[in-house]
């Protein structure tokens, strides 16, 4: 398999038994083949203070370096409290830093989630699509990533129980990575 394309991934959860977690699994078990999903993870980096503008952590410059490594992010995120997790929230601020080196600004996002609600993770998402517009990531509208999240839908390794369910995730990559085509496309012509 030659590799095109490599989208990150960032779950929005650091609970081991997140159904957030699965369903990236899940992603990047239907990803297209020319496609290497890697995780960037988030659990390790410390509450976002201004004095670590100064001295800025190993661990948060890594953060940024793998943003910046993929052709696109995929973030993944539970809702709590009708938002995103704080611990989403915190990598979103550490993303921003150094004042002025956004790591999402110009980057193709997708915005996705699951929960047992019958409107899934949709106020969270309205969050993050708001930060993230502030952000000016180039954020995919359509399809929206809603899913709910029933006994056995998606199992311990990612598989996806129900033929519609993973019909949908399908086709929402291939959006995104349509996205990612068009905003390379305009890069390139840009640069021409």
């Amino acid at each position: 398999m030659s590799v095109t394309r490599t989208i990150g991934y960032i779950v929005g959860s650091i609970s081991s038994t997140s159904i957030n977690r699965r369903l990236a699994k899940a992603l990047v078990n239907l990803a297209p083949e020319d496609t290497e999903f890697v995780e960037i993870e988030i659990k390790d980096l410390p509450f976002y203070s201004p004095d670590y503008d100064g001295d800025f952590p190993e661990v948060a410059t890594a953060f940024k370096q793998a943003i910046a490594d993929v052709d696109g992010v995929v973030i993944i995120t539970p809702e709590y409290s009708r938002s995103i997790p704080g611990v989403l929230k915190n990598a979103l601020d550490w993303s921003t830093r150094p004042y002025g080196e956004m790591s999402f600004y110009g980057k193709p996002v997708a915005v996705i989630g699951t929960s047992g609600s019958g409107v899934a993770t949709a106020a969270a998402q309205q969050h993050l699509r708001a930060i993230l517009g502030h952000f000016n990531a180039i954020t995919m509208g359509q399809p929206e990533g809603f899913i709910q999240s029933t006994p056995g839908l998606f199992t311990e390794d990612g598989q996806v129980t129900d033929d519609s369910t993973a019909g949908f995730l399908r086709g929402y990559l291939e959006a995104f990575n349509g996205l990612i085509s068009r905003v390379q496309h305009s890069a390139e012509l840009a640069n021409a």
